[in-house]
């Protein structure tokens, strides 16, 4: 006589966690980490959380959103205390530009994204207010601070993308190769100003670059009245 199977209880198999919008971005941001951001898609997200695309949607309206959502996540290890820049509001304003930039640069393609990505999680919102409170010191007018800070850091995402991007590109070095000797084989009859500009066109380290940039950028807004609509 055939031994009768034992039935499997369902009650026996573990329970799969239900879906959140919070461990939804924490797969997003481990995806990322180990595979790209070009791998966080809502298919891909759906096998790693065992389920279908459109549970997702439920929580995160489409790609670009989540993609913001990792973002935001990972602007929580920008350090906006800057406690090692002293007191100096100009020197803790850039100091905290500079954590936020070498948070991009550690994600390329985040930092791409994020040229045209438009986070509003907590960390963004800290950062905003952390910007926007340091450069409030300066004693400028509330709306050249409240536009400044757009710009701020506006040109830190920029450089954080140009940069990080260069830095993984194999090709970089050929190409800067390209224009430099480009530039130096002009002749002054046809380009007269960047014959008169050379070498400074390609002189300086980056990062004499990104703190001249930063002063630029504060002098800027500091000294400079936004426009009025006439009545």
């Amino acid at each position: 006589m055939t031994a009768r199977r034992e039935p499997a209880s369902r009650r026996e198999r573990p329970a799969k966690p239900a879906l959140t919008r919070q461990g939804i971005v924490d797969t997003a941001v481990r995806l990322m980490r180990a595979e790209g951001l070009e791998k966080v898609t809502m298919r891909r997200l759906a096998q790693e959380l065992d389920t279908g695309p459109a549970s997702l949607y439920v929580y995160v309206a489409n790609t670009a959103e989540l993609h913001a959502a990792v973002l935001d996540a990972l602007l929580g290890e920008v350090d906006l205390a800057a406690e090692g820049a002293g007191e100096d509001w100009r020197e803790r304003l850039r100091a905290v530009l500079a954590s936020y930039t070498r948070v991009l640069f550690a994600h390329p393609q985040l930092a791409r994204s994020a040229l045209v990505a438009r986070p509003s999680g907590e960390n963004y919102l800290r950062l905003v207010e952390r910007v926007l409170d340091l450069l409030s010191r300066s004693g400028a007018a509330r709306e050249q601070v409240a536009w400044g800070v757009d710009k701020l850091l506006q040109d830190a995402t920029a450089a954080a993308a140009e940069h990080a991007t260069q830095a993984n590109d194999p090709a970089n070095a050929d190409d800067w190769d390209a224009l430099a000797r480009a530039l130096h084989s002009v002749s002054g009859t046809t380009h007269p100003a960047i014959e008169a500009h050379m070498p400074a066109l390609l002189a300086g380290a980056v990062e004499d670059r990104m703190r001249w940039s930063f002063d630029v950028l504060v002098n800027g807004i500091t000294r400079t009245p936004v426009p009025t609509t006439a009545d």
